[in-house]
C-alpha cells in the first residue's frame, strides 16, 4: 500500500468553503485511470494516478472539481468533541457519558449510560481508549468467527486508525480494522471484517471473492456498503 505522502509540486491546495485544503497526490501502479476523492475528515483532496499521467493535469482537474469538493466539504459533519452529559455512539445506539470526579477513571457500561470518573480533561481520550479496546474484542470475535466459516485458520487482527479505509489485510495474514466501526451497527462492522477475511483467499474483487464473502457473511453486503456510503464520515465526528 503506498500512502498519502506525495505533494503535488504546483498549487497544491483549494480553498473549499473559506478552508485551505491540500492536495495530496499518489501514483499506484494497478489504476488504469485519474481518480478523486475528499478525505473523510475533509483534511485533503486525494488523487490517484496512472503511472502515465501527469501531475499538472491532476492538479487541474481537482481545481475544474472545485464546486463539486466544496459540496463533499460541506456536507461533512462538524465534530463535537465528547463531554459529561454528552453522547458517544457504540455499536449503532448512543451511549450518555455520566460522569463524575468521584467514580473510577475506568469506564464502565452500565445500561445506555457510560459511568466514567477522575479529570474532567482526559474524559476523551479515556473515552476513546473505552472504545478501541471495546472495538478489538468485537472485531476479533468477528475475524475468528469468519474464518472458521471459511475454512481459514485464525488470524492475528489489529485496529487501524486510517481515515480513508475500513479494513485491509496482508501477506502475513493479520486482520486490520478501522476501530471507528465500533461506533457502527454490527452488521456494518462485521461486513467489513467478512470483506477482509475473503481477501485472504481471493487477493482482489473477483467473482470467487464476491461469492466467498456471500457465503460467510449472514447479511446483505450491499445494505452494509450503503450504509458506510451514506453514513461513514459520521463516523469521525466524535474522536476525529
Amino acid at each position: 500500500m503506498i500512502d498519502w505522502i506525495a505533494r503535488a509540486p504546483e498549487e497544491p491546495e483549494l480553498v473549499l468553503n473559506g478552508t485551505r485544503v491540500p492536495i495530496a497526490v499518489r501514483r499506484h501502479p494497478r489504476a488504469r485511470r485519474l481518480t478523486l476523492r475528499l478525505a473523510p475528515d475533509g483534511s485533503e483532496v486525494r488523487i490517484t494516478l496512472p503511472r502515465w499521467a501527469r501531475t499538472g493535469e491532476a492538479i487541474a482537474f481537482a481545481h475544474a472539481r472545485r464546486d463539486w469538493l466544496a459540496n463533499q466539504h460541506a456536507a461533512i459533519p462538524q465534530r463535537i468533541a465528547p463531554q459529561p452529559g454528552g453522547t458517544i455512539r457504540f455499536r449503532g445506539s448512543e451511549l450518555r457519558l455520566d460522569w463524575q470526579s468521584d467514580r473510577p477513571r475506568r469506564p464502565a457500561l452500565s445500561g445506555d449510560s457510560l459511568l466514567l470518573g477522575g479529570p474532567q480533561d482526559t474524559l476523551e481520550p479515556r473515552a476513546r481508549r473505552w472504545l478501541e479496546n471495546e472495538a478489538l474484542a468485537l472485531m476479533e470475535a468477528d475475524a475468528e468467527h469468519y474464518t472458521a466459516t471459511a475454512g481459514l485458520s485464525p488470524v492475528s487482527v489489529a485496529l487501524s486508525r486510517a481515515q480513508k479505509r475500513w479494513g485491509s489485510c496482508s501477506d502475513a495474514r493479520r486482520l486490520r480494522i478501522n476501530w471507528r466501526l465500533v461506533q457502527a451497527p454490527d452488521f456494518v462492522r462485521r461486513s467489513v471484517v467478512a470483506h477482509e477475511v475473503a481477501h485472504l483467499v481471493h487477493f482482489d474483487h473477483s467473482p470467487a471473492f464476491h461469492a466467498l464473502l456471500a457465503q460467510i457473511y449472514e447479511d446483505d453486503i450491499g445494505r452494509a456498503d450503503a450504509w458506510l456510503k451514506a453514513h461513514g464520515r459520521t463516523l469521525y465526528v466524535t474522536f476525529g
